[in-house]
């Protein structure tokens, strides 16, 4: 019998006996140890010998007391997996950790068994799977192309069926690019959302462990077991309630950027356009409206990464092997590196000056946005255009992904399409730090349309904003909107309630305020106003709210349930019933 081995279906397999851990993951190991002769997936596959303390600590376990009981998964090697060398794809560097990354322990503790170590492009610089003493990762579909790097081992091990997911890391893109190129999912979570303690630095200011797995809903799961603030790692970052694993759901009306037509790229590719402009128009149908971008200052950050300091920081890591044997470190990682000397103070300074008045300009775009989407690399390159020239291919690769970190955002790499060959096509959704369970949840949707198997969230995804519905002094125009717009608030809709409310002039004021009550009958519908407010000012909002008002939730005329103002039944004494007149506006006019 074929096990999937999606989380879900997994452990239903377990849970009726059609499998055990041990049996699958021997049964694994041997599937990878033969393809690994031509994928080059693993520097180090567990022998069994290795596996067997995982093996026998879960079987004193019960399935339903770990969330990830007897799941295999991959470790890209820059990622320390303890008592097993990390070698950073560079025999010369290589160590034996004491203890695992902390985000291997947190998966380790939840009961997944560790399968191997993955190939990548040495000290992760690069973004095509070519860049190894280990043997170049050629893609699980096509024989001619790259698997994409540098994560390039742990996307074949999910896509070529020997893992239920993998660890990648990403600094300028090597946990998106070889998703795309594999069919797969790839969250590039919020910076320090997951712990990046225990792994081989590329840039220590800029690094991502990444996951790499079949389906978003999948990646939401694994990251709501893994995104906690972790001591071991200075530059970890608390995740916020609003992107916890609730957030993750189905979107509602929505608005996505879209690049100007100018800043599209797609490198000479016929397809690309076609199978962006199909997604868009899939995502309208998800209830998206699109939104024209001016992509070029996040494409001018893009270009700091390589052409600015942070080849230093790079260097940091490499550096000091390569000054003492050159000949350890692959001609291509050295002249990418190459540059690192003549980095200055003041050349560092001024990248990070530049970088800021960069990112303060894309913040403000992104403010009237839920996400963005830009196609995830502009053009597949074969591997012979790789070998014959490496750092221009490499570039492309990177067109669409170099920014992200740099301006502080998450993003997911989703599967769209495949291309006349029969390549996937894939697209990258990102938004504003700690909006990944939302992105997850677009994610979802779009694979939804393509993969109907999939469960539909029982709930609506949520962001760092939070949807207020006004009914009354804070309508735009009116005494108290000043309250919505010093939080940095908009209007996002004029609309009705459902019919199932009445609308009374409570007594007392200046300033004058309604009332509005949901009632079993004789309701009618009332104009009110939703604005949208970031999460974090939501809690001020509702502590200045005077008895007897306050927040609930509001049905609308479309039938969706909003947060809004409601009114407690004993403000009522002394009111006036101006359900008649249909809201608030026409009130005020009738005391003109």
């Amino acid at each position: 019998m074929k096990i999937s081995l999606r989380l879900d279906n997994l452990r239903d397999a377990y849970r009726k006996g059609e499998t055990t851990p041990r049996r699958l993951l021997l049964a694994l190991r041997e599937k990878a140890a033969a393809l690994d002769p031509d994928y080059h997936l693993f520097i180090h596959l567990l022998s069994p010998e290795e596996l067997e303390p995982y093996l026998t600590a879960l079987e004193s376990r019960d399935l339903e007391s770990l969330p990830l009981y007897g799941v295999p998964f991959a470790i890209k090697d820059n990622i320390d997996l303890a008592g097993i060398p990390t070698t950073a794809a560079c025999p010369a560097f290589a160590y034996v950790p004491q203890c695992s990354a902390t985000v291997v322990e947190q998966l380790l503790a939840l009961g997944a068994i560790p399968l191997g170590k993955t190939n990548l492009d040495q000290f992760a610089t690069g973004l095509n799977g070519t860049r190894t003493p280990y043997g170049a990762c050629r893609n699980s579909v096509l024989a001619d192309y790259p698997a994409g790097g540098s994560s390039a081992g742990s996307p074949l091990a999910v896509a070529l069926g020997v893992a239920s997911f993998a660890l990648g890391t990403d600094t300028a893109g090597s946990g998106r690019v070889p998703a795309a190129l594999n069919n797969l999912v790839g969250l590039k979570a919020t910076k320090g959302l997951i712990s990046t303690a225990g792994v081989v630095p590329a840039c220590r200011t800029l690094d991502c462990v990444t996951t790499f797995t079949a389906t978003a809903r999948e990646a939401s799961q694994l990251l709501a077991l893994t995104a906690r603030l972790d001591p071991r790692d200075e530059y970890s970052r608390r995740n916020p309630q609003w992107n916890d694993s609730s957030a993750f759901g189905a979107p509602r009306r929505f608005r996505f950027g879209v690049p100007r037509r100018q800043d599209l790229e797609f490198f000479g590719c016929d397809e690309g356009p076609r199978l962006f402009r199909d997604t868009i128009e899939r995502l309208e149908r998800l209830g998206g409206e699109a939104v024209e971008l001016d992509l070029s200052p996040f494409l001018e950050a893009a270009r700091l990464l390589y052409e600015g300091p942070w080849v230093a920081e790079r260097y940091s890591v490499a550096g000091e092997l390569i000054e003492r044997d050159a000949n350890a470190v692959l001609p291509v990682i050295r002249a990418v590196l190459a540059k690192a000397s003549t980095v200055t103070g003041v050349d560092t300074f001024r990248a990070q000056y530049r970088l800021q008045a960069l990112k303060a300009q894309c913040d403000r775009m992104m403010e009237t946005l839920d996400c963005v989407l830009t196609p995830t690399i502009g053009r597949p390159v074969t591997l012979a255009e790789i070998a014959a020239e490496p750092l221009l291919r490499n570039a492309e690769l990177g067109y669409y992904t170099n920014f992200m970190n740099l301006l502080d955002y998450a993003a997911v790499a989703v599967p769209s399409a495949f291309m006349a060959n029969g390549l996937p096509w894939g697209v990258t959704l990102f938004g504003r730090a700690f909006t990944d369970q939302y992105l997850l949840g677009v994610a979802d949707a779009l694979q939804r349309q393509q993969l109907p198997d999939l469960p539909t969230p029982a709930h609506p995804a949520r962001h760092d904003r939070a949807r207020l519905v006004v009914c009354g002094a804070h309508l735009e125009g009116l005494a108290l909107n000043w309250q919505l717009k010093q939080r940095g608030a908009r209007l996002i809709e004029a609309t009705h309630s459902s019919p199932d409310y009445r609308l009374y002039a409570l007594a007392g004021g200046p300033p004058l305020r309604p009332g509005m009550l949901r009632v079993g009958e004789g309701g009618v519908a009332i104009e009110v106003e939703v604005w949208e407010l970031p999460s974090s000012e939501l809690g001020s909002f509702l502590t200045g709210i005077p008895a007897p008002l306050g927040l609930g939730k509001v049905q609308l005329a479309d039938g969706r349930w909003e947060s809004g103002f409601i009114c407690e039944p004993y403000g009522l004494d002394g009111a006036e019933d101006i359900s008649h007149l249909g809201g608030w506006r026409a009130y005020l006019t009738t005391r003109q």
